[in-house]
């Protein structure tokens, strides 16, 4: 039986679904079931570095940003808590949570979490065909204490379709309507003409709802060139802020909807018991 903080939890992140500030909804979303100071959904590819989707921090800078550069700079390639995922590939997805005591080593440990006052992390994870782990964590931090035993029990439930509609999020992100991208890049070019091809691909994808990190791997540039890009679209804009961006130029699907038709249907998670 569902309870009512699950059933607003999951509808507010299914309505944020297709939106170009998907992630801080979904985070607000989730309050009522897990109070998450911070969340983030990532990719771990083999053979490759991760890739960002989506992070969100409810105040003050979005420290979990600052969390994935630190893993990303190479702590992922030690990083053994998604083993359980890996070794039961076909099995869905799974639930799992990780105190900072129990990071994969103590680099892990200093750099993601005690730098940034994280004090725990609960996930919900899968495989795909490819091989690809996506990952869902939503965190307390140090001045939240530990997650309660309610907020554990309502993720456990939420978590099945928590995922696939997060997993639905970034597929939508990536698979915007053509049409879309194409309007979204004429309502750019016409509110600034100077604006070169690269600019537009940046902004564009932006807008989409991806992340720096996910704007570089698909564009084959640099962080630092993205960033650099965004800067010089912004300054002929006449913005200051990514949220100023959404304001402007943020536009519905082609077809009038706020986002993707249709939902998977999705499959009970295996807990991971073991986790700590």
């Amino acid at each position: 039986m569902w309870t009512d903080p699950e059933i607003e939890s999951l509808g507010g992140v299914i309505a944020a679904i297709g939106r170009p500030d998907f992630a801080a909804r979904a985070l607000a979303a989730l309050q009522p079931a897990v109070q998450a100071a911070s969340w983030s959904v990532y990719a771990l590819r083999r053979g490759g570095p991760p890739q960002l989707h989506l992070s969100a921090t409810g105040q003050g800078p979005d420290l979990t940003r600052a969390c994935f550069d630190a893993y990303a700079r190479g702590l992922y390639l030690r990083d053994s808590s998604f083993d359980p995922v890996r070794a039961a590939a076909a099995d869905g997805p799974r639930v799992m949570a990780m105190h900072a005591d129990a990071a994969p080593n103590r680099d892990h440990r200093e750099a993601i979490y005690r730098a940034h006052q994280v004090l725990e992390r609960m996930s919900v994870a899968a495989l795909d065909a490819r091989g690809t782990l996506l990952a869902v964590n939503v965190y307390h931090h140090e001045d939240q204490g530990p997650f309660s035993e309610a907020e554990r029990q309502r993720f456990q439930a939420l978590a099945p379709l928590l995922y696939h509609a997060v997993r639905r999020q970034v597929d939508w992100q990536r698979e915007t309507p053509a049409a879309s991208a194409q309007a979204r890049r004429q309502a750019l070019q016409a509110a600034a003409p100077g604006l070169t091809v690269r600019e537009l691909d940046v902004c564009e994808r932006l807008l989409r709802g991806w992340s720096h990190d996910g704007v570089a791997a698909d564009l084959g540039l640099s962080l630092a060139t993205v960033k650099t890009y965004r800067a010089r679209a912004f300054a002929r804009l006449g913005l200051h802020f990514r949220s100023e961006l959404f304001a402007r130029f943020g536009h519905a699907r082609s077809d009038g909807a706020d986002g993707p038709a249709d939902m998977p249907i999705a499959v009970a998670p295996r807990v991971d018991r073991a986790a700590h």
